[in-house]
């Protein structure tokens, strides 16, 4: 938690929500990945605050923000953006979310274009997974509670990162397992139930708003020909690999930083 940190009302409870940068500047809006918080963004807030009204938060059921009960849904997840939007007062944003943050940004891109400037969708896919895997994760979750988050974390590495990095960089890794072991389990899997009926293959091609697509080149979670699929069908999107597995942003930061800035030039 930092001083900087807000709590914003959402559908059942409070969102932690941490703006940083010029008021009157461009808003940028950072969506976590599935086990993770806004912490992730530690490095892309630095860099970015500078030109832009950086805004993140842990989405639902992480972090400091309300962990409701039951399944989650996309339509509860992007309308929690919506809520933050509207009580900072922010009409229009850009939006960069990794995997299921990413996926928040395909929803918002059908069902709120009117409020992005653009989007970033990263290491994320129109359909993560399959729905069996994930409801059988969301069902250990609940039955096994906190000792199948520490499962999770144990195991995170060789979803998350190449071997190579987690072998260089042992701090990073250590303090993304350390995210997920204290993910509240209600709420990852409600998060997993949401993912679990997430599939918009068939509609992202209604979406107008200018778009990146940012694929990790080694990532086996949601693979480059995953993005490749988005860009082949989202008019005028943008496909980027940079060297790295499913965090990309953690791991090839100056390539994943230089992506986006670009873009967002553009």
């Amino acid at each position: 938690m930092s001083q900087n940190d807000q709590f914003i009302a959402a559908q059942g409870g409070n969102l932690r929500v941490r703006v940083e940068g010029p008021q009157d500047a461009p808003a940028l809006v950072f969506s976590n990945s599935l086990g993770t918080t806004l912490e992730m963004w530690d490095a892309q807030a630095a860099r970015f605050s500078k030109d832009y009204r950086v805004v993140r938060y842990d989405t639902r059921g992480h972090g400091g923000s309300v962990v409701s009960e039951g399944a989650y849904s996309f339509d509860l997840l992007g309308g929690d953006v919506v809520a933050i939007l509207d009580a900072l007062q922010i009409e229009k944003a850009h939006f960069c979310g990794i995997s299921m943050g990413g996926f928040t940004g395909l929803w918002l891109g059908l069902n709120a274009g009117a409020r992005m400037r653009s989007i970033a969708v990263c290491n994320s896919a129109a359909k993560i997974g399959t729905p069996e895997a994930w409801n059988t994760r969301a069902a250990m979750v609940r039955e096994k509670g906190k000792a199948a988050m520490q499962e999770l974390a144990d195991s995170s590495p060789s979803r998350w990162f190449t071997a190579a990095f987690t072998e260089a960089q042992p701090a990073v890794v250590q303090r993304a397992q350390s995210w997920i072991a204290n993910v509240d389990p209600q709420g990852y899997a409600g998060c997993c139930d949401a993912l679990a009926g997430a599939d918009v293959r068939d509609q992202i091609a209604r979406i107008s708003v200018p778009t990146l697509i940012v694929a990790g080149s080694a990532d086996p979670v949601t693979t480059v020909a995953d993005g490749e699929f988005m860009q082949q069908r989202i008019p005028g999107a943008t496909l980027v690999a940079v060297p790295a597995s499913h965090l990309s942003n953690l791991e090839a930061p100056a390539a994943f930083d230089e992506a986006l800035a670009q873009f967002l030039r553009a």
